[in-house]
């Protein structure tokens, strides 16, 4: 605790009633007897209650916080007037604390605290005090209510809920402008002295700013303060109680003051005059350039609008204000000309789109820069008289006509003679063709307006000088129509006339059509080639007409089918006919005049089934026999195929005996000229490249004795195998696994060497001489096949 703080205390102390002298009396009335009020009650058995006046009265007692003694704090006294002093009376306490906070001492009524105090915590305790009678326990005054009221000393400095704060106020204010308000509280009791009276100072933040004493409000403290000088401020505002006064407690924030942007500064072009450069054959739209002004403010006081305003070329160019940039992108709004003109002078003027009526006294806000523009010369490809061509030539012309002329030339001033030639992916048939020097397009095939209407050239033009540089032109040819092609009729026509027809009777309607398209549209006549006794043609002039009959009656088996040549004529120049034959079949009809049989086969065929159908009801049966019958040739001639078809088929031919044989000097070894002997071939024996149709259960013969002949048991096993068809795999590889008797080399086999226990050693065949040498070199030395396994 301070010094400042200990003083405080002292005066406190001095100015209050000390607490230890607190003493509460009990006064009794002078009449000891019970008296009654003038109001009664009646309880439940009907008797009167009379109620008891109280013997005692109470006031507050006070008690300061924070006690730092090492003794209990002394509270006050609770005493009775009926306390003759011989401790006949019991002082009981109850309530808040009773006990734990605060005790009592049963004789004397002195309370005491036991421990310290936090106002904070609990600003006041409400307990009941009694006097009883030790002996008979009964009350000598009836339980009364106290109050403990609990004195605030400053022991609580000011906190602010931030410990930073931001805050924002524009640039160029005025003086006392309101930037943002910081307030502390105090945990002391702002009812009781000055412990939670705050006042507001600056310790950090001047001259820029100041603060409001009473409520903590920051304002402005200069004027004009400027954002591009000095945008960023830091305010140190301290919170001190006891009304500021020396000895009271503090506590201090932060506060960051930014300034924002106002649009106090107009856009300036760093440069008066700004020169560029851009090639005459620049496209419409490229961008030549770009100018930008610069603002010292931000965001949307910065932003800048440029256009062009004056100069000799507002034609030839536009300005495009980037708003990301904020930059002017000059473009080409026409088509340049080195030849035409070199130099072009643009006035061009920034001004900002958001102008703060307050600083019009720093404006204008606007500025303007003088931008040349000068064009560069290029060869320039040669340029068409026209941006496209259209030729109309008639599809009956010569071979070799010329259909029209493109002309180009060369834009620079050179004037480089010119090349011209077809684009042949727009000509792929190759029926035009041009002249490379004057541009003339002259046909070098036929022309068929009924095959292509329209034909879409590409001529290209290129300098000879420089034939990289080339120009294309669209040039189209419309093939005009020449009367070329006759009249067809429109369909193939299935017509019949009934046996039972009469003269006159309409039998079908035909019309026709023409590749040609005359101006005026087509106009087709319809006649007989020669009189005709049975049928004739009735022209309707609509470009239809109407077969009719020209007799009664009709036998088709006389005569099935007629033949009615039509001629077909049209209008246009010069007049082009063609003779169409009509197939007329004679029919049974019925009496409606609908047909149900045609012709004398068709009496034998089943209804609805034509000739054409059984015709191919007929193919299909003969095909599926001729391959039923290929199948079967297939498979009989598969059968007779022997097992072994080529050299690489090897599943007959392996044998295998595993024996090396000891040399001319090992005579137990095996004789291999035993097995050529021919008494040890059977006379009948089973083919064994085929399954045999009967599997029979193979036979186990018992083994050959350990002294029995070598050919012997070759030739036992042999008829063994060839005798018994379902021995698997059914070819010659077999394995007859006999070694010899008495081998000095005792068995070489590794068949049962994988069931001994330990491993097997080799070593030894090394000393049996070259002939063991490849044996040696298999097993000798190496590891087991117990252990590489």
């Amino acid at each position: 605790m301070t010094i400042q703080q200990v003083l405080l205390l002292l005066l406190l102390w001095m100015w209050l009633p000390h607490p230890c002298h607190t003493e509460m009396l009990f006064r009794r009335t002078p009449d000891l007897r019970p008296k009654t009020f003038v109001g009664r009650a009646s309880g439940n058995d009907g008797k009167t209650i009379h109620r008891q006046k109280r013997g005692w009265m109470w006031n507050q007692f006070f008690l300061l916080e924070e006690y730092t003694g090492s003794d209990y704090q002394y509270v006050g006294k609770l005493h009775s007037d009926q306390d003759k002093g011989d401790g006949s009376l019991k002082y009981i306490l109850s309530g808040d604390g009773a006990g734990t906070l605060f005790i009592i001492d049963e004789k004397t009524g002195d309370i005491h605290a036991t421990r310290r105090i936090d106002r904070e915590e609990k600003a006041f305790y409400t307990l009941r005090a009694q006097a009883i009678n030790r002996r008979t326990l009964r009350p000598v005054e009836p339980e009364s209510e106290f109050v403990i009221k609990i004195h605030d000393i400053n022991d609580n400095e000011p906190t602010f809920p931030e410990e930073i704060y931001t805050a924002s106020v524009p640039e160029m204010s005025v003086v006392g402008t309101s930037v943002v308000q910081v307030t502390a509280t105090d945990a002391d009791d702002p009812s009781y002295g000055n412990s939670a009276r705050i006042i507001y100072s600056i310790l950090q933040g001047q001259p820029y700013f100041s603060v409001e004493p009473e409520t903590g409000i920051i304002r402005t403290a200069l004027p004009n303060m400027n954002r591009e000088n000095r945008e960023q401020y830091q305010v140190v505002i301290q919170a001190k109680d006891m009304g500021g006064q020396m000895g009271g407690l503090s506590g201090t924030t932060t506060v960051n003051i930014t300034l924002t942007d106002v649009n106090d500064n107009p856009p300036r072009f760093p440069q008066s005059t700004i020169h560029l450069r851009i090639p005459e054959s620049s496209p419409v739209g490229t961008a030549i350039g770009s100018v930008k002004a610069t603002d010292a403010d931000t965001g949307k006081n910065a932003e800048v609008e440029y256009r062009i305003i004056d100069g000799d070329g507002t034609d030839m160019f536009d300005i495009v204000t980037q708003k990301d940039t904020q930059e002017g992108i000059i473009t080409v709004r026409k088509p340049l000309d080195y030849e035409t003109r070199r130099l072009y002078t643009l006035k061009i003027e920034a001004e900002n789109t958001h102008v703060d009526p307050r600083f019009y006294y720093l404006g204008p806000f606007k500025d303007t820069t003088i931008v040349k523009i000068s064009v560069e010369d290029v060869d320039e490809p040669p340029v068409f008289s026209r941006s496209s061509y259209l030729f109309e030539v008639h599809e009956d012309i010569e071979l070799g006509t010329i259909i029209g002329t493109v002309m180009a030339r060369d834009p620079d001033s050179a004037s480089s003679p010119i090349r011209f030639s077809l684009d042949r992916h727009t000509d792929l048939d190759r029926i035009f063709n041009i002249h490379s020097g004057n541009g003339s397009i002259y046909t070098s095939k036929p022309l068929d307006r009924e095959i292509s209407q329209w034909h879409n050239l590409s001529v290209i033009a290129a300098e000879i000088n420089n034939p990289k540089d080339t120009t294309r032109v669209p040039v189209y040819v419309r093939i005009l129509d020449v009367n070329d092609n006759a009249p067809q009729f429109a369909v193939f026509y299935d017509t019949f006339v009934c046996e039972n027809a009469r003269a006159g009777q309409l039998i079908q309607t035909i019309s026709a059509v023409d590749k040609d398209d005359p101006l005026g549209g087509q106009k087709f006549f319809f006649s007989l080639a020669a009189v005709n006794p049975n049928f004739t043609v009735q022209d309707n002039e609509d470009n239809t007409a109407r077969i009719l009959t020209r007799r009664n009656g009709f036998s088709r088996h006389e005569i099935s089918t007629y033949l009615l040549p039509v001629v077909i004529s049209d209008n246009d120049y010069p007049i082009q006919s063609s003779t169409g034959t009509l197939t007329i079949r004679v029919c049974a009809c019925d009496s409606r005049g609908n047909m149900q049989s045609c012709s004398a086969e068709a009496l034998l065929l089943p209804a609805g089934l034509s000739t054409g159908a059984l015709v191919a009801i007929l193919l299909c049966i003969i095909i599926l026999l001729v391959i039923v019958v290929l199948f079967a040739a297939l498979k009989r001639q598969r059968k007779k195929e022997p097992l072994i078809l080529s050299k690489e088929d090897i599943r007959d031919n392996i044998v295998s005996y595993n024996d090396e044989g000891g040399g001319e000097e090992d005579t137990q070894a095996f004789d291999i000229g035993t097995l050529r002997n021919p008494a040890a071939i059977e006379d009948k024996k089973l083919r064994r490249d085929i399954i045999p149709e009967t599997l029979f259960v193979p036979r186990r013969t018992p083994s050959a004795p350990d002294n029995t002949d070598v050919r012997d048991f070759i030739n036992q096993r042999l008829k063994e195998h060839d005798t018994d068809p379902s021995a698997p795999p059914y070819d010659s590889l077999a394995t007859y696994a006999y070694e010899g008797n008495d081998s000095i080399a005792e068995s070489l086999s590794s068949l049962e060497s994988g069931t001994t226990e330990g491993d097997q050693n080799y070593d030894y065949l090394r000393e049996w001489g070259p002939r063991f040498n490849k044996l040696a070199e298999m097993y000798g030395g190496g590891e087991s096949d117990k252990d590489t396994s």
